[in-house]
Protein backbone atom coordinates (compact mmCIF):
# COMPACT_ATOMS: atom_id res chain seq x y z
CA UNK A 1 0.00 0.00 0.00
CA UNK A 2 2.94 2.41 1.28
CA UNK A 3 4.53 1.78 -2.00
CA UNK A 4 1.50 2.07 -4.35
CA UNK A 5 0.98 5.68 -2.40
CA UNK A 6 4.21 6.40 -3.53
CA UNK A 7 4.06 6.18 -7.07
CA UNK A 8 0.68 8.09 -7.13
CA UNK A 9 3.01 10.93 -5.58
CA UNK A 10 5.69 10.81 -7.51
CA UNK A 11 3.35 10.32 -10.52
CA UNK A 12 1.76 13.67 -9.57
CA UNK A 13 5.14 15.60 -9.32
CA UNK A 14 6.61 14.25 -12.51
CA UNK A 15 4.22 15.61 -15.16
CA UNK A 16 4.03 13.63 -18.30
CA UNK A 17 6.06 15.00 -21.04
CA UNK A 18 4.03 16.93 -23.54
CA UNK A 19 3.62 15.41 -26.83
CA UNK A 20 6.40 17.22 -28.59
CA UNK A 21 7.63 17.52 -33.05
CA UNK A 22 10.21 14.68 -33.28
CA UNK A 23 13.68 15.88 -34.23
CA UNK A 24 14.17 15.67 -37.48
CA UNK A 25 17.40 14.33 -38.73
CA UNK A 26 20.85 16.01 -40.95
CA UNK A 27 20.30 14.94 -44.54
CA UNK A 28 22.88 12.77 -45.56
CA UNK A 29 23.98 14.39 -48.69
CA UNK A 30 23.71 17.70 -50.50
CA UNK A 31 20.33 19.17 -52.29
CA UNK A 32 20.78 22.03 -55.01
CA UNK A 33 17.37 23.11 -56.54
CA UNK A 34 16.22 25.73 -58.95
CA UNK A 35 13.12 26.92 -59.57
CA UNK A 36 13.23 27.11 -63.01
CA UNK A 37 14.48 29.44 -65.92
CA UNK A 38 17.73 30.60 -66.44
CA UNK A 39 20.41 29.21 -64.17
CA UNK A 40 22.37 31.48 -63.30
CA UNK A 41 26.22 30.97 -63.16
CA UNK A 42 26.44 31.27 -59.85
CA UNK A 43 24.34 28.26 -58.98
CA UNK A 44 25.50 26.48 -61.67
CA UNK A 45 29.68 27.04 -60.19
CA UNK A 46 28.16 26.19 -56.77
CA UNK A 47 27.03 22.66 -57.70
CA UNK A 48 29.84 22.23 -59.65
CA UNK A 49 32.13 23.30 -56.87
CA UNK A 50 30.50 20.82 -54.44
CA UNK A 51 30.20 18.25 -56.71
CA UNK A 52 34.16 17.90 -56.73
CA UNK A 53 35.65 20.28 -59.52
CA UNK A 54 37.21 19.06 -61.99
CA UNK A 55 36.95 15.50 -60.14
CA UNK A 56 33.25 15.80 -60.72
CA UNK A 57 31.51 12.67 -61.94
CA UNK A 58 28.05 14.05 -63.05
CA UNK A 59 25.28 11.65 -64.06
CA UNK A 60 22.35 14.36 -65.86
CA UNK A 61 18.37 12.93 -65.96
CA UNK A 62 17.20 14.59 -68.61
CA UNK A 63 13.93 12.61 -68.44
CA UNK A 64 10.92 15.15 -67.11
CA UNK A 65 11.79 17.03 -70.77
CA UNK A 66 10.12 15.26 -73.95
CA UNK A 67 12.68 16.05 -75.70
CA UNK A 68 14.67 13.90 -73.87
CA UNK A 69 14.08 11.06 -76.55
CA UNK A 70 15.70 12.54 -79.09
CA UNK A 71 19.34 12.29 -79.18
CA UNK A 72 20.34 14.87 -81.74
CA UNK A 73 19.46 16.68 -78.65
CA UNK A 74 21.21 14.88 -76.23
CA UNK A 75 24.24 17.66 -76.15
CA UNK A 76 21.78 20.35 -74.95
CA UNK A 77 21.71 18.62 -71.53
CA UNK A 78 24.79 17.69 -71.45
CA UNK A 79 26.87 21.50 -72.57
CA UNK A 80 26.45 23.32 -69.49
CA UNK A 81 28.24 20.86 -67.29
CA UNK A 82 30.95 19.75 -70.12
CA UNK A 83 31.88 23.17 -70.50
CA UNK A 84 32.85 23.12 -66.76
CA UNK A 85 35.23 20.32 -67.89
CA UNK A 86 34.69 17.58 -65.14
CA UNK A 87 36.39 14.63 -64.70
CA UNK A 88 33.01 12.98 -66.77
CA UNK A 89 29.62 13.88 -67.80
CA UNK A 90 27.19 11.37 -68.83
CA UNK A 91 23.19 11.39 -69.81
CA UNK A 92 21.38 8.43 -67.90
CA UNK A 93 17.35 8.52 -69.68
CA UNK A 94 14.87 5.86 -70.52
CA UNK A 95 11.36 5.44 -70.15
CA UNK A 96 11.76 1.64 -69.92
CA UNK A 97 10.91 0.49 -66.88
CA UNK A 98 12.54 -2.62 -67.21
CA UNK A 99 15.71 -1.00 -68.32
CA UNK A 100 15.29 1.23 -65.02
CA UNK A 101 15.85 -1.72 -63.89
CA UNK A 102 19.40 -2.94 -65.50
CA UNK A 103 22.21 -3.30 -63.53
CA UNK A 104 24.56 -1.83 -66.29
CA UNK A 105 22.04 1.00 -66.91
CA UNK A 106 22.17 2.01 -63.18
CA UNK A 107 26.02 1.64 -63.09
CA UNK A 108 26.50 5.01 -63.70
CA UNK A 109 24.87 6.65 -60.49
CA UNK A 110 27.12 3.85 -58.29
CA UNK A 111 29.80 5.88 -59.50
CA UNK A 112 28.52 9.40 -59.78
CA UNK A 113 29.48 12.32 -57.71
CA UNK A 114 26.35 14.27 -58.32
CA UNK A 115 23.50 13.94 -60.06
CA UNK A 116 20.96 16.52 -61.67
CA UNK A 117 17.80 16.61 -63.19
CA UNK A 118 16.63 18.47 -65.93
CA UNK A 119 12.71 20.46 -65.93
CA UNK A 120 9.88 19.90 -67.52
CA UNK A 121 7.45 17.11 -66.34
CA UNK A 122 8.25 15.43 -62.65
CA UNK A 123 5.62 12.94 -63.28
CA UNK A 124 7.91 11.54 -66.56
CA UNK A 125 10.71 10.85 -63.83
CA UNK A 126 8.47 9.51 -61.36
CA UNK A 127 6.61 7.18 -63.58
CA UNK A 128 10.05 5.92 -65.06
CA UNK A 129 12.12 5.11 -61.74
CA UNK A 130 9.90 4.62 -59.19
CA UNK A 131 10.05 1.88 -57.56
CA UNK A 132 13.15 0.31 -59.94
CA UNK A 133 16.51 0.12 -59.08
CA UNK A 134 17.31 3.82 -60.60
CA UNK A 135 15.55 4.94 -57.38
CA UNK A 136 17.00 2.43 -55.24
CA UNK A 137 20.44 3.85 -56.38
CA UNK A 138 19.71 7.31 -55.83
CA UNK A 139 18.75 6.20 -52.46
CA UNK A 140 21.45 4.56 -51.56
CA UNK A 141 23.82 7.31 -52.88
CA UNK A 142 21.42 10.16 -50.84
CA UNK A 143 22.27 8.21 -47.81
CA UNK A 144 25.79 8.11 -48.28
CA UNK A 145 25.93 11.77 -48.78
CA UNK A 146 25.84 11.60 -52.94
CA UNK A 147 25.12 15.55 -54.48
CA UNK A 148 21.67 15.82 -55.70
CA UNK A 149 20.89 19.11 -57.76
CA UNK A 150 17.67 20.05 -60.43
CA UNK A 151 15.77 22.48 -62.06
CA UNK A 152 12.19 23.03 -62.15
CA UNK A 153 10.51 19.40 -61.98
CA UNK A 154 14.19 18.49 -60.85
CA UNK A 155 13.75 20.85 -57.25
CA UNK A 156 9.76 19.55 -57.50
CA UNK A 157 10.55 15.65 -57.16
CA UNK A 158 12.69 16.51 -54.37
CA UNK A 159 10.29 16.90 -51.28
CA UNK A 160 8.52 14.01 -49.49
CA UNK A 161 5.18 15.42 -51.29
CA UNK A 162 5.66 16.81 -55.88
CA UNK A 163 3.12 18.97 -56.81
CA UNK A 164 2.38 17.04 -60.53
CA UNK A 165 0.07 19.50 -61.80
CA UNK A 166 -3.03 22.57 -61.06
CA UNK A 167 -2.45 25.80 -60.60
CA UNK A 168 -4.78 26.54 -58.09
CA UNK A 169 -5.67 23.32 -56.54
CA UNK A 170 -3.07 21.04 -57.19
CA UNK A 171 -2.49 17.46 -57.97
CA UNK A 172 0.00 15.86 -55.48
CA UNK A 173 1.89 12.46 -55.11
CA UNK A 174 5.05 11.49 -53.63
CA UNK A 175 8.14 12.67 -54.57
CA UNK A 176 11.77 10.98 -54.08
CA UNK A 177 11.94 12.26 -50.16
CA UNK A 178 15.23 13.75 -50.27
CA UNK A 179 13.39 16.53 -48.24
CA UNK A 180 11.40 14.49 -45.51
CA UNK A 181 8.54 16.77 -44.41
CA UNK A 182 8.81 19.28 -47.52
CA UNK A 183 6.98 20.22 -50.63
CA UNK A 184 8.43 22.45 -53.55
CA UNK A 185 6.95 24.50 -55.82
CA UNK A 186 8.90 25.94 -58.57
CA UNK A 187 8.54 28.89 -60.91
CA UNK A 188 6.91 30.09 -57.47
CA UNK A 189 6.56 33.96 -57.59
CA UNK A 190 6.90 34.33 -61.44
CA UNK A 191 3.60 32.18 -61.71
CA UNK A 192 2.20 33.46 -58.41
CA UNK A 193 1.85 30.10 -56.69
CA UNK A 194 1.88 31.16 -53.19
CA UNK A 195 -2.21 30.13 -52.87
CA UNK A 196 -1.28 27.02 -54.39
CA UNK A 197 1.47 25.91 -52.32
CA UNK A 198 -0.77 26.30 -49.01
CA UNK A 199 -3.34 24.54 -49.92
CA UNK A 200 -1.24 21.85 -50.28
CA UNK A 201 0.07 22.54 -46.79
CA UNK A 202 -4.11 22.85 -45.74
CA UNK A 203 -4.59 19.24 -46.83
CA UNK A 204 -0.91 17.96 -45.21
CA UNK A 205 -0.63 18.94 -42.18
CA UNK A 206 2.86 18.90 -40.81
CA UNK A 207 4.87 20.04 -43.61
CA UNK A 208 7.10 22.88 -44.79
CA UNK A 209 6.22 24.61 -48.31
CA UNK A 210 9.11 25.66 -49.90
CA UNK A 211 8.70 28.00 -52.92
CA UNK A 212 11.70 28.58 -55.06
CA UNK A 213 11.48 30.90 -57.97
CA UNK A 214 13.20 31.39 -61.34
CA UNK A 215 16.57 32.19 -61.49
CA UNK A 216 17.30 30.59 -57.94
CA UNK A 217 18.51 28.04 -56.02
CA UNK A 218 17.74 26.47 -52.54
CA UNK A 219 21.31 24.96 -51.15
CA UNK A 220 20.51 22.03 -48.52
CA UNK A 221 23.28 20.89 -46.28
CA UNK A 222 23.39 18.86 -42.89
CA UNK A 223 20.48 21.04 -41.37
CA UNK A 224 20.70 24.66 -42.95
CA UNK A 225 19.78 26.07 -46.08
CA UNK A 226 20.94 28.97 -47.94
CA UNK A 227 19.14 30.80 -51.09
CA UNK A 228 21.38 31.93 -54.04
CA UNK A 229 20.58 33.09 -57.32
CA UNK A 230 19.17 36.28 -58.51
CA UNK A 231 15.16 36.16 -56.93
CA UNK A 232 13.77 34.51 -53.95
CA UNK A 233 12.41 31.60 -51.99
CA UNK A 234 9.57 31.48 -49.79
CA UNK A 235 9.30 29.38 -47.19
CA UNK A 236 5.14 28.67 -45.76
CA UNK A 237 3.76 27.13 -42.92
CA UNK A 238 0.37 26.28 -42.97
CA UNK A 239 -2.05 28.03 -40.17
CA UNK A 240 -2.04 26.13 -36.47
CA UNK A 241 -4.55 26.15 -34.10
CA UNK A 242 -3.33 29.57 -32.68
CA UNK A 243 -1.25 31.03 -35.31
CA UNK A 244 -1.85 32.42 -38.73
CA UNK A 245 0.10 31.26 -41.92
CA UNK A 246 3.09 31.96 -42.09
CA UNK A 247 5.32 33.04 -45.58
CA UNK A 248 8.54 34.14 -44.84
CA UNK A 249 10.65 35.51 -48.29
CA UNK A 250 14.66 34.96 -48.43
CA UNK A 251 17.12 36.43 -50.75
CA UNK A 252 19.90 35.54 -52.49
CA UNK A 253 22.49 34.68 -49.13
CA UNK A 254 20.06 34.10 -46.48
CA UNK A 255 19.48 31.21 -44.23
CA UNK A 256 16.89 29.04 -42.80
CA UNK A 257 17.73 26.07 -40.28
CA UNK A 258 15.65 22.69 -41.33
CA UNK A 259 15.19 21.79 -37.84
CA UNK A 260 13.41 24.53 -37.00
CA UNK A 261 11.17 24.81 -40.01
CA UNK A 262 10.07 21.24 -39.71
CA UNK A 263 9.47 21.26 -35.92
CA UNK A 264 7.23 24.64 -36.60
CA UNK A 265 5.34 22.50 -39.39
CA UNK A 266 4.42 20.04 -36.98
CA UNK A 267 3.88 21.82 -33.85
CA UNK A 268 1.32 23.90 -35.97
CA UNK A 269 -0.24 20.42 -36.51
CA UNK A 270 -1.12 19.68 -32.93
CA UNK A 271 -2.20 21.92 -30.54
CA UNK A 272 -1.89 24.81 -29.52
CA UNK A 273 1.51 26.46 -27.70
CA UNK A 274 1.89 28.03 -25.74
CA UNK A 275 -1.90 27.30 -23.60
CA UNK A 276 -4.39 30.05 -23.20
CA UNK A 277 -4.50 28.84 -19.82
CA UNK A 278 -0.86 27.78 -18.79
CA UNK A 279 0.34 25.41 -15.29
CA UNK A 280 0.41 27.61 -12.40
CA UNK A 281 3.74 29.07 -11.79
CA UNK A 282 4.99 26.44 -8.80
CA UNK A 283 7.47 24.23 -7.92
CA UNK A 284 5.65 21.69 -5.66
CA UNK A 285 9.14 19.91 -4.71
CA UNK A 286 12.82 20.54 -4.53
CA UNK A 287 14.37 24.27 -5.74
CA UNK A 288 15.07 25.79 -9.00
CA UNK A 289 18.11 28.27 -9.24
CA UNK A 290 18.50 30.29 -12.06
CA UNK A 291 20.85 32.69 -13.31
CA UNK A 292 21.26 35.52 -15.80
CA UNK A 293 24.77 34.99 -17.34
CA UNK A 294 27.33 37.01 -16.31
CA UNK A 295 28.86 34.61 -13.13
CA UNK A 296 27.68 34.18 -10.54
CA UNK A 297 28.94 35.00 -6.92
CA UNK A 298 30.60 32.04 -4.81
CA UNK A 299 27.43 33.25 -2.60
CA UNK A 300 24.82 32.55 -5.19
CA UNK A 301 26.87 29.02 -6.15
CA UNK A 302 27.16 27.83 -2.35
CA UNK A 303 23.53 27.90 -2.31
CA UNK A 304 22.87 25.47 -5.24
CA UNK A 305 24.99 23.19 -3.11
CA UNK A 306 23.19 23.68 0.10
CA UNK A 307 19.87 23.24 -1.81
CA UNK A 308 21.12 20.38 -3.60
CA UNK A 309 22.05 18.25 -0.05
CA UNK A 310 25.01 19.50 1.10
CA UNK A 311 28.95 18.75 -0.45
CA UNK A 312 28.60 14.81 -0.53
CA UNK A 313 25.86 15.32 -2.61
CA UNK A 314 25.96 14.34 -6.50
CA UNK A 315 25.49 17.17 -9.14
CA UNK A 316 25.67 16.80 -12.29
CA UNK A 317 26.52 19.51 -14.84
CA UNK A 318 24.74 19.16 -18.33
CA UNK A 319 27.04 20.98 -20.90
CA UNK A 320 25.74 20.16 -24.02
CA UNK A 321 24.73 24.23 -24.55
CA UNK A 322 28.30 24.34 -25.64
CA UNK A 323 29.65 24.65 -28.97
CA UNK A 324 31.69 21.80 -30.11
CA UNK A 325 34.13 20.35 -28.80
CA UNK A 326 32.20 20.49 -25.56
CA UNK A 327 34.98 21.26 -22.90
CA UNK A 328 36.17 17.89 -20.67
CA UNK A 329 36.22 19.75 -17.71
CA UNK A 330 34.26 23.14 -18.24
CA UNK A 331 34.66 26.14 -15.58
CA UNK A 332 31.06 25.29 -13.93
CA UNK A 333 32.35 21.98 -12.62
CA UNK A 334 35.77 23.64 -11.27
CA UNK A 335 33.67 26.40 -9.41
CA UNK A 336 31.49 23.76 -8.10
CA UNK A 337 34.81 21.61 -6.57
CA UNK A 338 35.91 25.19 -5.81
CA UNK A 339 33.32 25.78 -3.72
CA UNK A 340 33.60 22.82 -1.40
CA UNK A 341 31.24 20.13 -3.97
CA UNK A 342 32.59 16.93 -3.55
CA UNK A 343 31.12 14.70 -6.54
CA UNK A 344 30.63 16.79 -9.65
CA UNK A 345 30.28 14.98 -12.98
CA UNK A 346 28.98 16.00 -16.22
CA UNK A 347 26.81 14.49 -18.93
CA UNK A 348 26.95 15.65 -22.28
CA UNK A 349 25.92 14.21 -25.90
CA UNK A 350 24.65 15.12 -29.30
CA UNK A 351 23.03 11.70 -29.67
CA UNK A 352 19.29 11.31 -28.60
CA UNK A 353 19.45 7.43 -28.89
CA UNK A 354 22.47 7.86 -25.90
CA UNK A 355 19.73 9.81 -23.77
CA UNK A 356 17.92 7.30 -23.25
CA UNK A 357 20.15 4.19 -22.57
CA UNK A 358 20.96 3.02 -19.19
CA UNK A 359 24.17 3.59 -18.73
CA UNK A 360 24.50 7.10 -19.93
CA UNK A 361 21.60 7.73 -17.41
CA UNK A 362 23.04 6.15 -14.36
CA UNK A 363 24.10 9.71 -12.63
CA UNK A 364 20.95 11.46 -13.13
CA UNK A 365 19.12 8.61 -11.02
CA UNK A 366 21.34 9.53 -8.22
CA UNK A 367 22.51 13.68 -8.41
CA UNK A 368 21.07 15.74 -5.79
CA UNK A 369 21.59 18.54 -8.23
CA UNK A 370 21.27 19.52 -12.13
CA UNK A 371 22.95 22.03 -13.40
CA UNK A 372 22.46 23.24 -17.35
CA UNK A 373 25.72 24.94 -18.41
CA UNK A 374 25.95 28.46 -20.45
CA UNK A 375 25.80 28.76 -24.32
CA UNK A 376 22.84 27.88 -26.44
CA UNK A 377 19.60 26.82 -25.27
CA UNK A 378 18.85 25.05 -28.14
CA UNK A 379 21.35 22.21 -27.89
CA UNK A 380 19.93 21.23 -25.44
CA UNK A 381 16.44 20.80 -26.80
CA UNK A 382 18.28 18.55 -29.45
CA UNK A 383 20.01 16.61 -27.42
CA UNK A 384 17.30 15.47 -24.50
CA UNK A 385 13.70 16.83 -25.54
CA UNK A 386 11.43 13.84 -24.74
CA UNK A 387 13.87 11.39 -23.89
CA UNK A 388 14.34 9.76 -20.66
CA UNK A 389 17.28 12.02 -19.41
CA UNK A 390 14.55 15.00 -19.36
CA UNK A 391 12.30 12.28 -17.51
CA UNK A 392 14.91 12.12 -15.29
CA UNK A 393 15.83 15.77 -15.08
CA UNK A 394 12.15 16.37 -13.79
CA UNK A 395 12.28 13.69 -11.40
CA UNK A 396 15.58 15.37 -9.41
CA UNK A 397 13.35 17.97 -8.45
CA UNK A 398 10.73 15.21 -7.43
CA UNK A 399 12.55 13.81 -4.79
CA UNK A 400 13.54 17.49 -3.69
CA UNK A 401 16.49 18.16 -5.57
CA UNK A 402 17.63 20.85 -7.41
CA UNK A 403 17.70 22.30 -10.74
CA UNK A 404 20.16 24.77 -11.48
CA UNK A 405 21.66 26.53 -14.63
CA UNK A 406 22.88 30.03 -15.95
CA UNK A 407 22.64 32.13 -19.46
CA UNK A 408 21.40 29.07 -21.66
CA UNK A 409 20.79 27.27 -18.64
CA UNK A 410 18.24 29.49 -17.31
CA UNK A 411 15.80 29.60 -20.21
CA UNK A 412 15.69 25.89 -20.21
CA UNK A 413 14.36 26.24 -17.57
CA UNK A 414 11.43 27.85 -18.33
CA UNK A 415 8.09 26.80 -19.79
CA UNK A 416 8.37 29.25 -23.02
CA UNK A 417 12.52 29.15 -24.12
CA UNK A 418 12.95 32.80 -25.69
CA UNK A 419 15.88 33.34 -28.44
CA UNK A 420 15.75 29.23 -28.76
CA UNK A 421 17.06 29.66 -33.02
CA UNK A 422 19.79 27.97 -33.72
CA UNK A 423 20.87 30.44 -36.35
CA UNK A 424 21.26 33.06 -33.45
CA UNK A 425 20.30 34.76 -29.85
CA UNK A 426 18.13 37.80 -31.41
CA UNK A 427 15.18 35.98 -32.74
CA UNK A 428 13.05 36.41 -29.03
CA UNK A 429 10.04 34.00 -30.56
CA UNK A 430 11.86 31.00 -32.59
CA UNK A 431 8.77 29.45 -33.68
CA UNK A 432 9.89 25.42 -33.43
CA UNK A 433 12.39 26.02 -30.34
CA UNK A 434 10.01 27.92 -27.92
CA UNK A 435 9.41 25.39 -25.08
CA UNK A 436 12.23 24.62 -22.60
CA UNK A 437 11.65 21.67 -20.36
CA UNK A 438 9.22 23.30 -17.84
CA UNK A 439 10.92 23.08 -14.85
CA UNK A 440 9.09 26.54 -14.30
CA UNK A 441 5.94 26.34 -15.71
CA UNK A 442 3.51 29.34 -17.06
CA UNK A 443 6.72 31.66 -17.29
CA UNK A 444 8.97 32.82 -20.00
CA UNK A 445 12.96 33.76 -18.77
CA UNK A 446 15.27 35.73 -20.52
CA UNK A 447 19.05 36.20 -19.26
CA UNK A 448 21.45 39.06 -19.67
CA UNK A 449 18.63 41.09 -18.92
CA UNK A 450 19.44 44.54 -18.75
CA UNK A 451 23.13 44.95 -19.45
CA UNK A 452 21.72 43.35 -23.08
CA UNK A 453 18.97 46.03 -23.01
CA UNK A 454 16.61 43.42 -23.53
CA UNK A 455 13.81 44.56 -21.83
CA UNK A 456 11.47 45.58 -25.09
CA UNK A 457 12.30 41.60 -26.36
CA UNK A 458 10.29 40.92 -23.53
CA UNK A 459 7.37 43.43 -23.96
CA UNK A 460 7.25 42.31 -27.72
CA UNK A 461 6.94 38.43 -25.94
CA UNK A 462 4.14 38.94 -23.66
CA UNK A 463 2.07 40.97 -25.42
CA UNK A 464 1.85 38.15 -27.64
CA UNK A 465 1.61 35.67 -25.50
CA UNK A 466 -0.16 37.65 -22.04
CA UNK A 467 -1.31 34.53 -20.28
CA UNK A 468 2.61 34.51 -19.80
CA UNK A 469 4.45 35.58 -17.03
CA UNK A 470 7.57 37.17 -18.23
CA UNK A 471 10.78 36.98 -15.84
CA UNK A 472 14.08 39.02 -16.86
CA UNK A 473 17.10 38.24 -14.87
CA UNK A 474 20.22 40.29 -15.46
CA UNK A 475 23.94 39.36 -15.20
CA UNK A 476 25.48 38.28 -11.91
CA UNK A 477 21.90 37.67 -10.60
CA UNK A 478 19.60 34.50 -9.93
CA UNK A 479 16.39 33.67 -9.05
CA UNK A 480 15.58 30.68 -6.67
CA UNK A 481 12.60 29.31 -6.52
CA UNK A 482 10.89 26.98 -3.93
CA UNK A 483 7.18 26.49 -4.20
CA UNK A 484 6.00 29.59 -5.71
CA UNK A 485 8.25 31.90 -4.00
CA UNK A 486 11.57 33.64 -5.92
CA UNK A 487 13.55 35.00 -4.35
CA UNK A 488 16.47 37.62 -6.16
CA UNK A 489 19.89 37.12 -5.07
CA UNK A 490 23.50 38.03 -6.26
CA UNK A 491 24.33 41.20 -7.75
CA UNK A 492 21.77 43.65 -8.87
CA UNK A 493 17.75 42.90 -10.21
CA UNK A 494 15.13 41.00 -11.81
CA UNK A 495 12.28 41.76 -14.10
CA UNK A 496 8.61 41.01 -13.93
CA UNK A 497 6.06 41.67 -16.79
CA UNK A 498 2.81 40.71 -15.79
CA UNK A 499 0.12 41.68 -18.27
CA UNK A 500 -2.78 40.66 -15.86
CA UNK A 501 -2.10 43.80 -14.55
CA UNK A 502 -2.72 47.49 -17.04
CA UNK A 503 0.28 48.75 -18.58
CA UNK A 504 1.07 51.92 -17.83
CA UNK A 505 0.68 54.41 -20.81
CA UNK A 506 4.39 56.25 -20.01
CA UNK A 507 7.45 54.31 -17.93
CA UNK A 508 8.10 51.33 -17.32
CA UNK A 509 5.92 48.10 -17.94
CA UNK A 510 7.17 45.80 -15.75
CA UNK A 511 8.33 45.85 -12.07
CA UNK A 512 11.99 45.76 -10.96
CA UNK A 513 12.59 43.39 -7.95
CA UNK A 514 16.25 43.93 -6.32
CA UNK A 515 18.21 41.47 -4.86
CA UNK A 516 17.58 40.59 -1.67
CA UNK A 517 12.89 40.78 -3.00
CA UNK A 518 10.84 38.11 -2.90
CA UNK A 519 7.98 37.57 -5.07
CA UNK A 520 4.69 35.28 -5.23
CA UNK A 521 4.69 34.23 -8.54
CA UNK A 522 1.55 32.60 -8.25
CA UNK A 523 -0.18 35.32 -6.78
CA UNK A 524 1.87 37.96 -8.72
CA UNK A 525 2.96 40.22 -6.08
CA UNK A 526 6.05 40.46 -3.88
CA UNK A 527 6.11 39.20 -0.55
CA UNK A 528 6.98 40.84 2.43
CA UNK A 529 6.11 44.86 1.10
Amino acid sequence: MRSSLMLLVFSIIVPPLRALPPLPEELPGTLVIAGGGKLPDSVRDKFFELAGKEKAKIVVIPTASADADNPKLADSFLLPWKDLKPLSVEILHTRDRKKADDPAFVKPLSEATAVWFSGDDPARVIGAYRDTLVEQELAKGWKKGLLIGGISSGAALSGEIMIESGNVRARTGPGFGWLPGFVVDQHFLQKNRVDRLLGVLDRNSGFVGLGIDESTAVVFHDRRLQVLGDSYAVVCLAEGKAKSASVQVLKSGDMADLYSLRRGALARAGEAYPPVKPADPIVPKGALLIGGGGGLSNDVLKRFIELAGGPDSMIVVVTSAYDDPVPADPVETKLFRKMGAKDVRILHTRDRKEANKAEFLKDLKEARGVWFSGGRQWRFVDSYEGTEAEKLFHAVLARGGVIGGSSAGASIQSDYMPRGHPLGNLVMMAEGYERGFGFLPGVAIDQHFFARKRTADMSDLVNTYPQLLGIGIDEGTAVIVQGSVMEVVGRTKVGIYDRRKPVPATGRDYEELPTGSKYDLLKRERVGK
